[in-house]
């Protein structure tokens, strides 16, 4: 396994981050293809003993029932000191006021409630899910600071949002002298490259570790186009995504991997390893087949003739994922 320093940080991290959205009860939270505490056990494992020591989970994910698997698993298979684990905060926990979003009160209550089902003293990354329109940013960033000087987390992070809405968060913690975020989780594939616009610039610029979600698309790039599987079918937020002119970018991966007699995840994931601002795409899986390809996805080095023909059909598309 390659290791990284996260962003700007002194923080190794494997090249590969597990995302464990995977991971959790299915009959709690909306993801009915998340695996239960018995099938996800071995594939953590798995990844730990492949080396990935960066692991990223939220608490929504499954109503906390990821962050309790993967808590559980991990204080058994790894050492605390050698894993990196990450989680977020922002959706919906519980019904009635304060029950979601990146208030002050919300941040430091989420975060105890991560601890505890994660069963850990403190995580390495706690990043904001989205950005949060109604709570002032200067409260946001403030909690988040509080966090870090109580030792509860070691760095934060950010997820999805528009460039200037980062470089405004980004100003406020330099001017306030408060913890700044290291890394950007954002929708980053070959389906999607909107962020190349201004978002990842903005990352390059500043020493911001991008550490993308869906960099298969969902599953998009693993297959062919007119193929389905029990979480495309299901997945009512991966239906906004990707649209019908996506098309000509998954046959062009599939033409590379036979070229290359290798499966259409390494090419898709080879492509996003070779963007320097990428520090850890984050890689879910729900069969060992899926982690065994991710994995060899970084002995895969692609060709400048094979990535401007990966990249030569993409078009414009709306900005989706915030």
């Amino acid at each position: 396994m390659d290791f990284v320093k996260l962003g700007s940080t002194g923080m190794d991290v494997s090249r590969l981050c597990l995302g464990c959205m995977s991971f959790g009860k299915p009959e709690r939270g909306n993801h009915p293809w998340s695996l239960d505490e018995d099938d996800s056990r071995p594939l953590i494992r798995q990844a730990v003993e492949a080396g990935i020591n960066f692991f990223d989970t939220a608490n929504v994910y499954s109503d906390g029932t990821s962050e309790e698997i993967t808590g559980r698993a991990l204080s058994e298979y790894a050492r605390r000191d050698e894993i990196v684990i990450a989680t977020k905060v922002h959706g919906r926990m519980h019904s009635g006021p304060n029950g979601q979003g990146l208030s002050k009160k919300a941040i430091l209550a989420e975060m105890d409630s991560s601890l505890r089902r994660l069963g850990v003293d403190y995580v390495d990354l706690y990043q904001i899910h989205r950005f949060d329109p109604r709570t002032p940013i200067e409260e946001t960033l403030e909690a988040l600071d509080d966090v870090v000087r109580a030792g509860k987390a070691r760095y934060i992070g950010a997820s999805s949002m528009y460039a200037w809405q980062f470089a405004k968060m980004l100003n406020a913690s330099e001017r306030n002298g408060w913890a700044r975020f290291v890394t950007m989780q954002d929708h980053y594939n070959l389906l999607y490259r909107e962020e190349e616009r201004e978002m990842l610039p903005l990352c390059a610029d500043a020493g911001i570790g991008a550490i993308p979600w869906s960099p298969l698309a969902r599953g998009r790039l693993t297959r062919a186009w007119d193929e389905e599987t029990e979480r495309s079918r299901t997945d009512e937020f991966g239906k906004t995504l990707y649209r019908e002119g996506d098309r000509a970018i998954v046959e062009a991966v599939g033409e590379i991997a036979g070229r290359r007699g290798v499966n259409r995840a390494q090419v898709a994931l080879a492509w996003v390893l070779s963007k320097s601002v990428v520090s850890a795409p984050i890689v879910g899986v729900t069969k060992a087949s899926h982690l065994e390809d991710a994995v060899a996805a970084l002995h895969l080095e692609l060709t400048e003739q094979e990535i401007a023909r990966l990249e030569e059909p993409y078009e414009p598309h709306e900005i989706s994922g915030h």
